[in-house]
């Protein structure tokens, strides 16, 4: 049902605290225990509209200009913020495809102003729905201009308002698991199967995408991850504040192209509400599903195929198994009083796959000779992309995060990273639980690794999508290691004093 959802009207100022020294009694039903507040874990939280106020408006995720004319339900930037009394953190994740760097750096820094959390704290995601707004340059959708600096100063007012309700507040995690409906989408096919690419080559060994229980089929080429991480926030009283989840699957559309749609993100948080009974806490409780690494993983079952479904149905069925799957794992969370809260961000420079000059007399000459875009022909779309990158420079900067909650522990990247970076990092993690979020704190494309780089397909091939040289994976995956590795040396004692 189409929904057009009432916005936040007022900008509520952050709440001014000071630390004391006393001891905080705490009755929860059938258990009573003292705390010691020098340590008292704060949370806030606040989802707020980001659905545009006009339309029609661009809609991203397309390879061709689309456009929509309703939001058949709202997007939000679901916000969370957490402080231990020395550290504050904010988690935001975006309906939106991809969201260019700086649109988040003048967010972060609206917020950071107004609730003293610095910018370095602060990791904003895209959930990657595919049925969102365009605000990036990819292919050949158009950027709603008039848009920016809404989302952008929404996505502050975001943070703001969840900074304003910080009260007292207990924290856990538990790890849910769900094979289900999550598919390796970049396949090996039998060797008499021709696989075709943009700028013909002839050197790729995979496709993504191939048609779903074909005889063509040999074996995925690459692995899936099932985990539902789930991190959860209640008050002291139990009443639930928050929880944000993560699972890695692309996303799952079947939207009208007319529509604007959260996908099966917005749908997860809906439902996981419900389940929890969670429809009419005051203030509101949020539930969010942050992307992991999917940048080679999707929906559809190759191996069997599935049922056509009218529109919006299969986004409502992976929404109900994901959000039960996440609901299970929320009732084995052991929530605790305080636990300490650290960051660490870097920056590094990565190599940009420019073409050369040959590729770029190719691409001109497929423009000449067929007239200008749009395209529908994929030869065509990529020599655009390829003149387009012909104008990027040599090398880009791009932002890497890393959290540290008590025992568990979550990094950021601004790409599309394949699915094999996330199952490395949690292996070689010194922290038991660390799950990833991807498409955060900016856009640089797909992030394959250098043996997919080696299977080439869709993922691979240079455009405004992807872009990163081919050693662009090992660089960010040894980052942040490296930032997990700091965040577990042994925390400096306070210096606080009563």
């Amino acid at each position: 049902m189409e929904h057009q959802s009432a916005r936040a009207s007022c900008f509520a100022k952050p709440i001014q605290t000071a630390t004391v020294w006393i001891t905080l009694v705490v009755f929860i039903p059938g258990l009573a225990m003292a705390v010691d507040s020098d340590q008292v874990f704060r949370a806030g939280a606040f989802a707020i509209d980001i659905t545009p106020e006009t339309f029609p408006v661009s809609s991203s995720g397309s390879m061709t200009h689309r456009i929509a004319t309703r939001a058949h339900d709202p997007l939000h930037a679901r916000c969370l913020v957490l402080d231990d009394g020395q550290t504050s953190i904010a988690l935001v994740t975006c309906d939106s495809c991809m969201i260019p760097r700086e649109i988040y750096d003048a967010a972060k820094r609206r917020a950071s102003e107004t609730t003293g959390i610095a910018t370095d704290h602060i990791l904003c995601s895209a959930t990657h729905t595919h049925t969102a707004v365009s605000v990036a340059p990819t292919f050949q959708s158009l950027v709603e201009e008039d848009y920016l600096p809404f989302l952008t100063e929404r996505i502050a007012e975001g943070i703001r308002q969840a900074h304003s309700q910080l009260e007292p507040a207990r924290i856990g995690w538990a790890i849910g698991n769900n094979p289900n409906q999550v598919f390796n989408r970049r396949w090996f096919l039998r060797p008499e199967v021709e696989i075709n690419d943009p700028f013909d080559s002839g050197t790729d060994r995979v496709r993504m995408n191939p048609g779903p229980n074909s005889r063509s089929l040999l074996q995925p080429a690459g692995p899936v991850d099932p985990e539902v991480p789930v991190l959860a926030v209640q008050a002291l009283d139990g009443r639930p504040i928050a929880m944000w989840a993560n699972y890695s699957l692309h996303y799952v559309g079947g939207v009208p192209p007319e529509s604007l749609s959260a996908d099966y993100f917005g749908e997860f948080a809906r439902q996981f509400t419900k389940m929890i009974l969670a429809t009419h806490s005051k203030p509101p409780f949020v539930a969010a599903m942050t992307n992991g690494t999917s940048g080679d993983i999707n929906n559809i079952n190759f191996f069997e195929g599935r049922t056509s479904q009218p529109p919006f149905e299969q986004i409502r069925l992976v929404a109900n198994d994901v959000a039960a799957s996440a609901a299970v794992a929320y009732q084995r969370v052991q929530f605790e009083n305080w636990v300490p809260l650290e960051m660490r961000e870097t920056e590094i420079e990565l190599g940009v796959r420019r073409p050369n000059a040959s590729e770029i007399a190719r691409a001109k000459q497929l423009i000449a000779e067929s007239g200008p875009g749009p395209w529908k022909d994929r030869r065509l779309i990529y020599a655009g992309e390829t003149l387009d990158l012909a104008q990027y420079p040599s090398s880009v900067k791009v932002k890497l995060q890393a959290i540290r909650i008590g025992g568990l522990a979550i990094v950021s990247s601004p790409c599309e990273t394949f699915v094999e970076t996330g199952l490395a990092i949690k292996k070689s993690s010194p922290f038991k639980p660390t799950f990833t979020i991807e498409l955060a704190n900016g856009y640089n494309g797909y992030l394959p690794t250098p043996e997919q780089h080696a299977l080439g397909g869709y993922e691979t091939w240079r455009a405004k999508s992807s872009y990163l040289s081919v050693d662009a994976e090992p660089k960010i995956r040894e980052t942040l290691l490296q930032l997990l590795d700091e965040l577990n040396e042994p925390r400096p004692e306070s210096t606080a004093t009563p």
